[in-house]
C-alpha cells in the first residue's frame, strides 16, 4: 500500500455518518466517501482511504471551487448528510444517503445527489472501490454507461451514474459542469440492485426522509438541548442493526486513541455492556421498540451461554457469531500512521465481570417499560444469576479490557451487585420465583465487600482495584447505578478526587497510566467522552447544578459541526478513536434528561 500521506487524510470530526441499519459510510467535508463498508457494518471496506490514502479506496465528488467555504448539515431530523461549498462563483450541495429499503433485506445502496444553488460549477468524480480492505485486486470496466466493479471472491458493485465515466486503472472518473438549478445523481451498489433506474432516487430520497423524521418524532424528549439530544438518538439508530436487533460500539476500526499510537481496535461489534446502556438511553426517550428488539436478540446470546462450559460473552458480530479473531492489516499505513490497524477484536476472549449488571439493568428496564420476560426468558436470567453468585469474588479485566494483569476491580464488583440487586427487583415487581435468600445474602456480601475492601482510608475515596490508590471514571456510575447516594459524604469525597486527578476542562481520563501501569499497552490515550457526560450527571445529581451546566455546555461545544462524537478527545479537545460512539451518545442523552429535568425544577415518573 502506498506510504502515508496526512494531507489527504481528513481528521475524525471532520465527517458525518449516512447509514441504513446494515452498512454505514463516512463522508468527509471535502466531499468524500473514505470509509466504507459492504454489504454489512462488519464485512471488508470497499472505501478505506481514512486509514490509508486513496489507494485504499476512496469516492471523491467535488466541484471545482477551491476557494469556497465548505460546511456540512443533516437535512433535519434526518441521517441524510448535505456537503455544501459556498462561493464567488457558485454555491454548490451534494446530499448522501444510505436509502431505507423496503425490507431488512436490501443491500445498502449509496446514493449521491449534486445540487447547483446558484451560480455555475464543474466537478471532478473519483470512485475507486477496493475490496477487501484493499487487500483484494479490483478490476473496473465499462457496461453500456455504468460501470462495474469486479475482485475474485468478493461482491460485484455497480456504479450507475447520469453523467458519462471513464476508467483509468480501475478506477471510474468523471468531470462535468453544471448550471444553476440542474442536479446529477450517482449510485452505488450490488450488481443487480432494482434501484439503479432513471427516476428511483428522487421516491429513495422521499423515504428516507420521511423513515427518519417519522422515527424521531416519536421521542418523547422535549428539553433545551432537544437538537443534541435529536442527533444523538438518530446516530444509535443508525447504528442499530435492522435484521438483528443488535447495536454496534461504533461505525469504525482501527482509528487511533492517541495519535500515532497502536490503540486501534475494531468496534463494529456489539458489546454486551454499551448496548445495555443504550436500552437505557432509547428508554429515556420514549423509544420503546429498540429496546424490546435488543432485547430479543439478547436473549439468543443468553440461551447460547446456558451450561458450565459456556460463558457470556463480552461481545458479539451483530449476528451473533462469537469468535472474533483480531487481525492486523499490515499493508495499511493507518490514520495518521497510526498503526497496526486491527480488524476483530480478541476482547471476545476476556471474562469482564460487569456484563452481568449491565445486562440485568437492561431486562429491568425493559420488563418496566416494555414487553414482559417470557417464561423461557427468566429461567435463562436466573441461570445468569447463578452465575454471578459464583464468581463475583474472581479477578477479572475490568470494563476497560486491560491486556495486562487481572485485579478486583471495583466497577466490576458494583455491576454485580446491581446484576442482584435488579434481579430481586424484578422477581418482587412481576411475583416471579427466584431464590430470594441466596440472591440478597450475596448482594448483601457484595455491597459489604465494596465498603470494606475498596475504600482507602488513607487516600479517602475509593479505588480502582483493591490494593492499589488510583481511580477510574468508572466509579461515576456508583451514584448513578443508585449503589452509594449522590450526595454521602465518601462518594462525594471520591468525586473530589476524581476532579482533580482526571478532570481536564471537563474532560475525563478513564485512568492515569502514571498512577497504574495495569492496561498492559504503550502509550497513553485521551480522555473519554462517555465518562466526561457521566461525570455531569454526577455533578447535577450531587445538586451541583450550575457547575454541572457549564461542564454540558462546554463538552456540546466539543462535538463536530454535525453534533456527533467520537470515543476520546485529545488535549485540544479533537476526536480520537472510532465514530461515532454509541457510549458517548447514549451518556450524553442521559445527562441531557436528568439536567434539564434539574434545571426546569421538574419531577419526572421516570426511575431506572
Amino acid at each position: 500500500m502506498a506510504d502515508h500521506h496526512p494531507e489527504r487524510q481528513s481528521p475524525i470530526d471532520a465527517h458525518g455518518i449516512i447509514g441504513d441499519m446494515r452498512s454505514a459510510a463516512l463522508v468527509n467535508d471535502k466531499g468524500s466517501v473514505d470509509f466504507f463498508c459492504w454489504p454489512e457494518f462488519d464485512s471488508p471496506s470497499i472505501f478505506c482511504s481514512l486509514l490509508d490514502s486513496p489507494d485504499a479506496g476512496i469516492f471523491q465528488l467535488s466541484p471545482d471551487l477551491p476557494d469556497a467555504r465548505r460546511e456540512q448539515i443533516y437535512l433535519p431530523d434526518t441521517n441524510v448528510l448535505q456537503t455544501r461549498w459556498l462561493s464567488d462563483q457558485a454555491v454548490v450541495e451534494v446530499t448522501d444517503l444510505l436509502p431505507i429499503g423496503d425490507t431488512e433485506d436490501n443491500l445498502p445502496l449509496l446514493m449521491r445527489r449534486i445540487r447547483v444553488v446558484s451560480g455555475r460549477a464543474t466537478f471532478h468524480l473519483r470512485c475507486a472501490v477496493r475490496h477487501d480492505y484493499a487487500r483484494a485486486h479490483t478490476l473496473a470496466r465499462i457496461d453500456n454507461k455504468d460501470v462495474i466493479f469486479e475482485a475474485a471472491g468478493q461482491p460485484s458493485l455497480r456504479l450507475w451514474s447520469d453523467q458519462a465515466l471513464s476508467l483509468d486503472e480501475n478506477v471510474a472518473l468523471g468531470q462535468f459542469t453544471l448550471e444553476q438549478n440542474q442536479t446529477s445523481e450517482f449510485l452505488l451498489g450490488a450488481i443487480d440492485d432494482p434501484r439503479f433506474k432513471e427516476g428511483a432516487a428522487e421516491l429513495c430520497l422521499a423515504r428516507t426522509l420521511k423513515f427518519w423524521r417519522d422515527w424521531i418524532g416519536q421521542s418523547s424528549y422535549r428539553g433545551r438541548w432537544r437538537e443534541m439530544v435529536n442527533r444523538s438518538a438518530l446516530a444509535l439508530k443508525l447504528l442499530t442493526s435492522r435484521k438483528h436487533g443488535a447495536i454496534l460500539a461504533a461505525a469504525t476500526f482501527g482509528l487511533p486513541e492517541s495519535p500515532g499510537g497502536e490503540r486501534n481496535w475494531d468496534y463494529r461489534f456489539t458489546w454486551i455492556r454499551d448496548a445495555s446502556f443504550t436500552v437505557y438511553a432509547f428508554m429515556r426517550l420514549g423509544l420503546v421498540e429498540e429496546a424490546n428488539a435488543y432485547m430479543r436478540w439478547l436473549r439468543g446470546r443468553v440461551s447460547d451461554c446456558q451450561g458450565r462450559t459456556k460463558k457470556l460473552n463480552i461481545l458479539y458480530a451483530i449476528d451473533g457469531r462469537q469468535e472474533l479473531p483480531e487481525i492486523e492489516l499490515a499493508h495499511l499505513s493507518g490514520h495518521g500512521g497510526a498503526k497496526p490497524v486491527r480488524i476483530g477484536n480478541q476482547a471476545y476472549e476476556q471474562v469482564q465481570l460487569d456484563i452481568f449488571g449491565e445486562l440485568m439493568d437492561a431486562i429491568y428496564l425493559v420488563n418496566k417499560y416494555g414487553e414482559a420476560i417470557s417464561h423461557e426468558g427468566w429461567k435463562h436470567t436466573m441461570e445468569v444469576i447463578d452465575q454471578v453468585c459464583e464468581s463475583w469474588e474472581q479477578k477479572d479485566v475490568g470494563i476497560w479490557e486491560m491486556r495486562g494483569e487481572q485485579y478486583h476491580f471495583l466497577h466490576s464488583r458494583l455491576m454485580c451487585w446491581v446484576a442482584l440487586d435488579r434481579a430481586i427487583r424484578l422477581a418482587s415487581k412481576r411475583s416471579l420465583p427466584a431464590p430470594f435468600a441466596r440472591w440478597d445474602q450475596t448482594r448483601q456480601a457484595i455491597h459489604a465487600d465494596i465498603w470494606e475492601n475498596f475504600w482507602n482510608e488513607e487516600r479517602g475515596h475509593f479505588v480502582q482495584h483493591i490494593g492499589g490508590a488510583g481511580l477510574d471514571g468508572s466509579m461515576l456510575l456508583m451514584p448513578l447505578v443508585r449503589f452509594v447516594s449522590a450526595r454521602d459524604p465518601r462518594w462525594l469525597a471520591t468525586l473530589d478526587a476524581i476532579e482533580k486527578s482526571l478532570v481536564r476542562d471537563g474532560m475525563i481520563y478513564r485512568y492515569r497510566n502514571d498512577d497504574s501501569q495495569i492496561d498492559g499497552l504503550p502509550g497513553t490515550e485521551g480522555a473519554f467522552a462517555a465518562c466526561s457526560f457521566w461525570y455531569v450527571e454526577c455533578l447535577a445529581r450531587a445538586g451541583q447544578i450550575d457547575k454541572a451546566h457549564l461542564e454540558f455546555e462546554q463538552l456540546l461545544r466539543y462535538a463536530n459541526p454535525l453534533g456527533l462524537y467520537a470515543e476520546e478527545f485529545d488535549s485540544h479537545a479533537r476526536h480520537m478513536g472510532n465514530t461515532p460512539q454509541a457510549l458517548t451518545h447514549l451518556a450524553l442523552i442521559s445527562a441531557a434528561c436528568f439536567l434539564d429535568r434539574k434545571l426546569s425544577g421538574e419531577k419526572s415518573f421516570w426511575q431506572p
